[in-house]
């Protein structure tokens, strides 16, 4: 009833005027039913019981080809102009709109499952005054709910209360943003006083005035009217749809969007229908054969008129005409008789194959071993059976970044402290050793706290920390101390961290393991443990991170009254504000950070100092003063901070590695050297991605220059990307190169297409979310993007919201005309996997949204290069060969019709046997283009990822295109001329051996449609490159069973039992027994293919593809093995990753707050995983590619 409901109020609301603000009255439904608010169901679907069949049979009939098998079906209904039986269509007709229809079916039922799955979800709602459980499609705006730890937050909410001190509630926005590190919201200290009094929630009367539904995450701006006063309402008091409730007992939210208006929903993109090139060149193409069909139609009306004119009267016997029927009548009726006779033109077994072909490549994604994941159980999943080909013509791919490049694991690899490095393994002679899974590791069971699934190798800094080194234990000191993160221990000695951000979360748990536990949390102090003992900090101030500062300091007393300032940045922040003593140390630590950056792993330099009382005490009595200034606070504040932060003392650097998905540097590699260019859509903010792009050598040293985008107005935007533009091509005119055509079915598509410019060098650009918005907001700024972006060969966009990310991949389908795929794991990817030609979903962390709205999913990014370079690239080539030969053959039937049409007075008999008319398409060759379309390769997997190059073709649209239909077209022409004309003349005034006569119709079209399916079938085994022994049974095969239903069909015994079904009694025997009739298939097959196999061995001699070249290499060398993993080279760069946090500015004060910290109460664990016993699957590397 939701989804009804929810439908019913769109058609409603098509009528509305545009919301521009929403009012939102707590506990009154009725006022708010008034407004016609959508309520919280959701629906996907698009039929029903009642509307399903004539929906779909709609549908269906608006393709042009079932339209026009529907028009030769009422032709066919008239018995003045059918050369056939109705039968002949309307069998293979219903045939396929049944398959259609089921396939159809099935789709909704899933979408009705998926939908009712969602709506069917219980939350409890305040109903009556009463908490009653009620389901998520009954919620309505206005209402107040009860969400609990790890529920889904049901709609877009004000936050009310919760039972966290402060009114704060802790959020996992993975779905939202595909971060997994937790966010903190606050509510209102008016409402939080409602507390969880089911008695004051019901009587709470405040109205709600915000802005109306929109799709941006990160911005609410509304107002709350409680007992007339009036107060403000920001992003930091609303719970959207799409988050999960961690770490909260409970909490309690009132309505404010529900339903398609969350801004998830919103930003989640419109469902397109998508079609493939090849379906939309096919289109165009029945339109072409529809023009020829008609030409070749009057031509042989105009043979007909004139036959008549003349002859006509003579052959009355043979022709007979009805009573009072004029020429002109006879010609009409002639017209529409050779329509039917030549409609094989364009047989319905087409799309049948089609889509057979389809769902065959679907399968094989489907059945691969070496795309199924064993750690995590999942196997790749072709989720739609319509767009395989479309694999093998990529030329752009959006990828998310967390959880789809990388595994959002954050691990401590590395450390510098006092100019000693720590971390990596060396030998006797100082060379670096490689870390396996076999490593020994360094033992922590010393530590009763350590966590157990911390990993270290390197035991000299154990022994440093336990030998009480006081440069190691400052180090380890300053990483329990200097953070925002917030411990709990949900059983004694059972510690967990809560972070805002992942890397924090990594050096907390390293300082945890190396003796130095953080234990508790106040406003006023800090717990560790320090070698077993307790040691109370007391925390004098926090200097919080921002995007200008990149760095964060606390201000401690240790129990001995000593003040120290503990700091912690980015390395240039950092030592920009050191102490001249600490220049050795400063250029020794440089070397090790040049090293760590050089592993792309992500670097923070530490630092210390100690402070004087008395200046301490002057200092926050500034700091006090700044902060409540109602004037300049934020300067005020930084230029305390700066001058506190000055003369520190350095002790050392960390390393963390933002662990990559296994196969990811490689797989780019191999993207890239197929000339597909990748882009990386991320909301992460900028260092994060910046350090990623150098970790998957996706951004390199070596480039020319790297460009960062990041202005604040427009103008300043297009000064930065034309600035950009100039250096890459200084020769490049202002206004873009934009050519402008016409597509798709009747040329009605106008479409324009932004030439490729020149560039020398290799470039990477950057640009954040901000500037891509004003660059997306005006047509020339995006024209400008879009041309500066297309000159770089990495494109990386930090902060983006969804719906940018589906901006971006439009700006691309819209203005370079290329095939797009896009690739994500989290529902913040969904509306880019929707707007892309293809939408490939990766079942990860983030949940399932991206896999269900997905076309294809699997488990790794890895397994993007054998879905495109393997699977794409043969169903493409497998698509073109089929189409290429089917066209070729039906044609070839056809037009020997046509030849015949001047020896029958253009009277539309039929040449060929109806019985091989009816077989033709659906036995004697139907089998043989199904092996053709499903095992057809040129080389096998591992040839084609060792030359992504043979994937050009498919990019360039070579194998099949007008061009390509046009050859196809004229050979079947010169085929049909030979086979025809080689046969009449053999045949001419031929007698048998007895003397008799062999020159009679049937006996000729006998032996012409045995030339035709022998010609054919020879075509078929020179277009294929790989045989298998069920390719070798449907060719043979074929053959066997034409021959043999020939001879049964034309036997006494059938013509007995029906006579008027099986006109060519004796004629097989009377033909086929005569050496001369062999003597002719012989002949007209050599003629017939001898051309192909000369022009083929021209061009492979003197024009060879890439495909011809490794077909030519793997005959000279058997690739037996697979090829050796090797690694990448180390990359040594002398850039460095900034401030590795990813969390905002802010919770220094929330941390330093009254209230902020909950009571102690035991929980159940809620991050907890089953580990199942799969072994490791190792990631796909493969040789380095030399021509």
């Amino acid at each position: 009833m939701g989804c009804a409901s929810t439908h019913f109020a769109r058609l409603l609301n098509r009528g509305k005027q545009e919301e521009t603000e929403r009012l939102v009255r707590a506990n009154d439904r009725t006022f708010n039913l008034s407004h016609r608010y959508a309520n919280n169901g959701i629906k996907t679907s698009k039929y029903n019981i009642v509307t399903f069949l004539p929906l779909n049979l709609m549908e269906q009939f608006f393709r042009l080809a079932n339209a026009y098998f529907l028009f030769l079906l009422i032709l066919q209904l008239i018995p003045e102009v059918s050369a056939l039986d109705w039968y002949t269509t309307a069998i293979p007709l219903i045939f396929v709109l049944a398959v259609t229809s089921v396939k159809d079916a099935n789709d909704d039922i899933n979408r009705h499952k998926n939908d009712n799955e969602v709506n069917s979800r219980t939350v409890n709602a305040l109903v009556d005054g009463q908490l009653q459980e009620v389901e998520w499609s009954n919620v309505q705006v206005g209402d107040i709910i009860k969400l609990e730890s790890n529920h889904f937050v049901t709609a877009d909410l004000l936050l009310l209360s919760t039972s966290e001190p402060l009114n704060l509630v802790y959020v996992e926005t993975a779905e939202l943003d595909g971060e997994t590190n937790l966010k903190v919201k606050q509510a209102l200290t008016v409402t939080g006083e409602l507390g969880d009094d089911f008695d004051r929630l019901a009587a709470f009367q405040g109205e709600v005035r915000c802005e109306p539904p929109n799709n941006r995450l990160d911005k609410f701006q509304g107002t709350l009217n409680l007992d007339d006063q009036m107060v403000a309402l920001d992003n930091d008091k609303i719970l959207l749809r799409g988050c999960t409730v961690r770490n909260t007992e409970w909490c309690y939210g009132l309505v404010l969007f529900a339903g398609p208006d969350t801004k998830l929903m919103q930003n989640s993109g419109k469902t397109t229908f998508k079609r493939t090139r090849v379906d939309e060149l096919m289109n165009i193409l029945v339109l072409l054969i529809f023009g020829v069909l008609a030409v070749l139609c009057a031509i042989l009306t105009v043979g007909n008129f004139l036959w008549e004119e003349s002859d006509g009267e003579a052959f009355t016997v043979f022709l007979p005409r009805l009573a009072d029927t004029s020429l002109s009548l006879v010609v009409f009726y002639n017209f529409w008789s050779h329509v039917i006779l030549l409609n094989m033109l364009v047989p319905i077994s087409l799309y049948i194959c089609v889509e057979f072909t389809r769902l065959c490549n679907s399968f094989f994604i489907d059945w691969d071993r070496k795309m199924y994941h064993v750690k995590s159980n999942t196997p790749a999943q072709a989720r739609t059976t319509t767009l395989s080909e479309e694999l093998g013509q990529i030329e752009y791919i959006f990828s998310d970044k967390t959880g789809t490049l990388t595994q959002n694991i954050m691990t401590f690899k590395c450390c510098s402290i006092a100019g000693t490095a720590y971390g990596e393994l060396l030998d006797f002679n100082g060379h670096r050793l490689e870390i396996t899974e076999n490593t020994k590791r360094v033992d922590f069971s010393w530590n009763k706290l350590a966590d157990p699934t911390f990993v270290f190798h390197d035991d000299r800094l154990v022994e440093a920390v336990r030998a009480e080194q006081q440069e190691a234990q400052a180090f380890f000191r300053l990483l329990a101390l200097c953070h925002t993160v917030m411990p709990e221990e949900k059983t004694e000695g059972k510690l967990s961290y809560q972070a805002q951000s992942p890397d924090e979360g990594a050096l907390v748990t390293a300082a945890r393991n190396f003796g130095f536990v953080f234990r508790y949390r106040t406003p006023e102090s800090i717990t560790l443990m320090e070698a077993g003992q307790k040691v109370v900090y007391e925390l004098l101030a926090v200097l919080d991170f921002n995007n200008v500062r990149k760095r964060m300091s606390v201000i401690v007393r240790n129990p001995k009254g000593q003040l120290r300032l503990y700091c912690k940045g980015a390395d240039s922040i950092i030592f920009e504000r050191l102490h001249p003593s600490c220049q050795q140390l400063n250029k020794v630590t440089t070397g090790h950070l040049n090293e760590y950056a050089g592993d792309g792993l992500r670097t923070l330099a530490l630092a210390y100092k100690d402070l004087d009382e008395d200046y301490m005490v002057e200092w926050r009595r500034r700091h006090h003063e700044a902060s409540v200034s109602m004037e300049e606070r934020e300067e005020k504040l930084d230029k305390l901070y700066e001058e506190i932060e000055r003369d520190l003392l350095l002790l050392g650097a960390t390393a963390v590695e933002d662990k990559l998905q296994d196969g990811v540097p490689q797989t780019i590699e191999q993207l890239a050297k197929a000339d597909i260019k990748i882009w990386v859509l991320t909301g992460d903010k900028q260092e994060t991605a910046e350090n990623i792009g150098y970790s998957c050598n996706m951004l390199r040293d070596e480039m020319d220059d790297i460009f960062i985008v990041a202005a604040s107005t427009s103008e300043d935007v297009g000064e930065e990307l034309r600035k950009a533009r100039k250096k890459m091509s200084p020769g490049s005119s202002d206004e873009p190169k934009v050519s402008r055509s016409r597509s798709g079915l009747l040329w009605l598509k106008a479409t324009q297409t932004v030439e490729e410019e020149k560039v020398d060098g290799q470039y990477g650009l950057i640009i954040n979310g901000h500037s891509l918005a004003l660059a997306l907001a005006e047509p020339e700024l995006e024209l400008e993007l879009l041309r500066t972006a297309c000159m770089c060969q990495t494109v990386i966009c930090c902060r983006v919201t969804p719906l940018q990310k589906a901006q971006v991949v439009q700006l691309v389908k819209k203005y370079k005309q290329a095939v797009t795929l896009a690739i994500g794991d989290g529902a913040n990817d969904v509306s880019m996997i929707k707007a892309a030609h293809i939408g490939v979903g990766i079942s990860g962390q983030e949940g399932m949204q991206a896999v269900l709205s997905s076309d294809f999913s699997f488990a790794q990014f890895r397994y993007l290069q054998r879905l495109l370079l393997v699977h794409g690239r043969s169903s493409y080539l497998r698509m073109c060969v089929f189409l290429r030969y089917f066209f070729y053959k039906n044609f070839t039937f056809t037009m020997v019709h046509f030849w015949y049409a001047f020896f029958c007075g253009f009277s539309a008999q039929s040449l060929y046997d109806d019985w091989f008319i009816t077989m033709y398409n659906t036995a004697y060759t139907a089998l043989p283009v199904i092996g053709l379309s499903i095992f057809n390769q040129d080389v096998n997997d591992r040839w084609s990822l060792l030359y992504p190059q043979l994937y050009g073709p498919g990019q360039k649209n070579i194998l099949f295109n007008k061009k390509v239909f046009l050859r196809c077209v004229l050979h079947s022409c010169f085929t049909s001329l030979l086979l025809f004309f080689i046969p009449w003349a053999a045949m001419q005034d031929t007698v048998r051996g007895d003397g008799k006569d062999i020159a009679d119709y049937q006996s000729f079209a006998m032996l012409e449609q045995t030339c035709l399916l022998v010609v054919v079938s020879l075509q078929l085994c020179l277009d294929t490159n790989y045989w298998t022994a069920v390719s070798q049974f449907f060719v043979w095969g074929s053959l066997t069973a034409y021959f043999a239903v020939t001879f049964t069909m034309d036997s006494k015994d059938i013509y007995f039992v029906m006579n008027s079904g099986f006109p060519f009694v004796g004629s097989a025997g009377n033909s086929l027994n005569q050496p001369n009739a062999w003597l002719t298939i012989l002949l007209t097959a050599f003629l017939c293919i001898l051309p192909v196999v000369a022009l083929r061995s021209v061009y492979l001699l003197l024009w060879p593809t890439v495909s011809d070249k490794v077909r030519l290499k793997t005959r000279e060398k058997t690739l037996l093995t697979p090829p050796p993993q090797r690694s990448l080279p180390k990359r040594y760069s002398t850039r460095r990753s900034s401030y590795a946090f990813s969390h905002s500015k802010g919770y220094g004060d929330l941390v330093t707050s009254q209230k902020f910290f909950r009571a102690k109460r035991s929980r159940p664990s809620l991050f907890s995983q089953d580990q199942a016993a799969f072994a490791q699957n190792q990631p796909q590397t493969y040789s380095t590619i030399i021509e």
